[in-house]
């Protein structure tokens, strides 16, 4: 059996001379089902959006969850156009599997605010 792994970001929006983004520093895990990422904020809010509004930086139609594959996550206005917004790719196999066939994944963006995002099959 493998463990699921906790991830702390401390999200606020970025500098603007910022040499990387959440997206540099979450395209360098391996998000795995069952992986927890906790963000770390003040007075911020982090709501999950449909890929339009993600492009966008739209926050007035937020969803909270969805296990389509395709999930977004965006925020207040203001910041997401500042930066602060992330994707997120989660695996779903198994972190032991040797398979040659490719995992399936699920695609987050998140974009402003704070919560615990519990990935689960």
């Amino acid at each position: 059996s493998v463990s699921s792994l906790e991830y702390k970001l401390h999200w606020e929006v970025p500098p603007a001379n910022a040499s990387t983004s959440f997206n540099d520093w979450a395209s360098s895990k391996r998000f795995q089902v069952g992986d927890i990422i906790r963000f770390k904020y003040k007075k911020d809010s982090v709501m999950q959006v449909t890929k339009e509004c993600y492009k966008q930086c739209n926050s007035s139609h937020p969803r909270f969850y969805s296990n389509t594959g395709k999930t977004r996550f965006i925020g207040t206005s203001g910041h997401c156009e500042k930066g602060q917004k992330m994707i997120v790719e989660v695996i779903s196999n198994d972190r032991t599997t040797t398979s040659s066939a490719p995992p399936a994944t699920m695609i987050v963006w998140f974009c402003f605010f704070s919560f615990t995002l519990y990935l689960v099959a």
